[in-house]
């Protein structure tokens, strides 16, 4: 107490000299006197300095060993910003800051505070922004914030909290940003938030959240971004996300969730960034994110049961612009189709996952502004020559060294960039390719060739079966036949010595060709010559 009183005086006694600007500048300290700003950096403070100049505005005193804000604090009444963060202070004592009336912004992150209550910030009534990050807090009690009207951001991350009071936020009608990541609440209880109606971001990740009760965000119609990440969230239900017709954003990475909830999701309607990695699904399934109509970028990294993704996972989503699947580890299917009905897509991040290839018909390459497929197992032959071209064109931006190959041996760790068509044997697939071609061109060939020649030893047989519908041919083939007779007897020479030869040729021309013609249409001096038995 008396060492309270002599600082007093003392200060009393410079106040005279701090009004002319000659005020006391500790060691390690920036004074500046006509914006009025006091920064010290690290060094050996462990109290709070009373010589500087009352009319300062801002004072920033971090990486200390500041233990306890006494009340000398009591002479910077026109401080707008006070920040003593990672210092070793352990406690606030209850209106110590009551003078300042001015403050906006109070800083006490990163300390050992164990317990603060309703009367340890009275007083404050502009203040706009309290970061008690970093700290020993284990509970907040009801109306802990009564005495911060304006209060708009509120950091409370990084903490002890197990009880979070379901009238812990009441009056704080102004508030905009809570953070509450980083605790040990299992559990939100329904009217925890109800008080803020004004609420736009609310940070509840890393905590030991296994469900969350159904309506418990419902009254936060402002809310714009919300951040359960790490929260070892198994399931939610449709009335989870209950009240956030307005949410912008959405996290809910690194939980247990063991689908995509397609149904939970679909009443967000306003939603434009999804983060969903690190979950325990195998694989994202057609219309995945049905309704999110208004969706613009999604990030599916991290997963480490994440196998395939289906064709079609995308399609309800029409107005994405990015899409990162990175750091999938077994992710090695991606179907063709899977990016199909994206007229907005510029932005695409594969980077280290399990692909060994990729198709030329998966992506709309000429829209793409970013792509990424680095650190992936890529199998360089032919079918990556339309890639290698691609990336030597340069008509999109990523870093061209970064697609690498790693197999085959000979070409592992070489840039795909760099490698030419014969070294991805491409000379070679066009031989086979053309040997394959000529292969099938002659089978066809052959083909063909025994159906006619099978279709005409059996067109008579053709002809009965299909009966009246081909008469008009069978005329035509009679026709044929007896064309044929006639020029039979047109080679008959009845004056010449070899007339027996022409007799039988153009008689056994005649039963081979025209077995139903009538015996009657031949000469019977072509019959009675002898038939050599070696003929017949």
């Amino acid at each position: 107490m008396k060492a309270v009183i002599v600082s007093v005086f003392i200060a009393a006694l410079l106040a005279p000299q701090v009004t002319q600007g000659v005020s006391f500048c500790p060691n390690r300290c920036v004074c500046d006197d006509i914006k009025l700003h006091v920064t010290c950096g690290e060094g050996e403070l462990d109290v709070l300095p009373i010589a500087l100049n009352p009319a300062i505005q801002r004072l920033v005193i971090k990486f200390n060993r500041i233990k306890a804000i006494d009340s000398s604090i009591q002479f910077y009444s026109e401080l707008t910003m006070l920040d003593l963060s990672y210092n070793h202070l352990l406690g606030v004592p209850e209106r110590v800051f009551v003078y300042q009336k001015q403050l906006l912004q109070l800083h006490l992150n990163n300390n050992k505070i164990g317990a603060i209550n309703n009367k340890t910030f009275y007083g404050l009534n502009e203040l706009r922004v309290l970061n008690l990050r970093g700290n020993f807090i284990n509970e907040l009690t009801a109306n802990m914030f009564t005495t911060l009207p304006k209060l708009e951001e509120l950091n409370l991350g990084q903490n002890r909290i197990e009880v979070l009071h379901s009238n812990a936020f009441e009056s704080l009608t102004s508030l905009r940003i809570l953070h509450l990541d980083d605790n040990s609440i299992n559990i939100i209880s329904t009217p925890a938030f109800q008080p803020l109606k004004m609420l736009a971001e609310l940070y509840f990740g890393t905590n030991t959240l296994n469900q969350i009760q159904p309506g418990a965000f419902e009254g936060l119609r402002q809310l714009r971004r919300l951040d359960v990440r790490g929260s070892m969230l198994v399931n939610i239900t449709f009335d989870t996300f209950r009240g956030l017709e307005n949410l912008r954003s959405l996290d809910l990475s690194d939980n247990h969730l063991l689908k995509v909830p397609t149904v939970q999701l679909s009443s967000l309607k306003r939603l434009e960034e999804l983060k969903i990695g690190q979950n325990d699904f195998e694989v994202i399934p057609e219309g995945a994110f049905y309704g999110l109509f208004n969706l613009r970028k999604i990030d599916i990294s991290g997963s480490l049961n994440l196998r395939r993704i289906q064709a079609g996972a995308f399609s309800a989503n029409t107005n994405l612009d990015t899409i990162v699947i990175a750091s999938n580890k077994i992710l090695s299917d991606i179907e063709e189709g899977a990016f199909s009905g994206l007229p907005h897509i510029e932005n695409v991040i594969l980077r280290d996952n399990a692909i060994r290839g990729v198709r030329e018909e998966l992506l709309p390459w000429k829209q793409l502004r970013n792509f990424d497929l680095s650190e992936n197992p890529l199998v360089c032959n032919c079918h990556l020559q339309w890639l290698r071209n691609l990336l030597q064109q340069k008509p999109i931006e990523t870093e061209q060294s970064q697609v690498i190959c790693e197999y085959p041996e000979r070409l592992r760790g070489e840039a795909l960039r760099e490698i030419s068509s014969e070294l991805l044997g491409c000379h070679q697939r066009q031989s086979r390719d053309r040997a394959v071609v000529g292969a099938v061109l002659v089978a066809s060939a052959a083909s063909v060739t025994t159906f006619v020649l099978v279709a005409y030893r059996l067109r008579h047989r053709l002809v009965d079966i299909f009966g009246p519908n081909w008469h008009n041919k069978r005329n035509s083939l009679k026709e044929e036949k007896d064309l044929e007779f006639g020029k039979c007897f047109e080679e008959i020479d009845y004056h010449q010595p070899n007339f027996n030869i022409y007799s039988y040729h153009c008689q056994h021309q005649l039963q081979q060709h025209l077995p139903s013609c009538p015996q009657r249409s031949y000469d019977h001096h072509i019959y009675e010559m002898p038939i050599p038995v070696s003929d017949l």
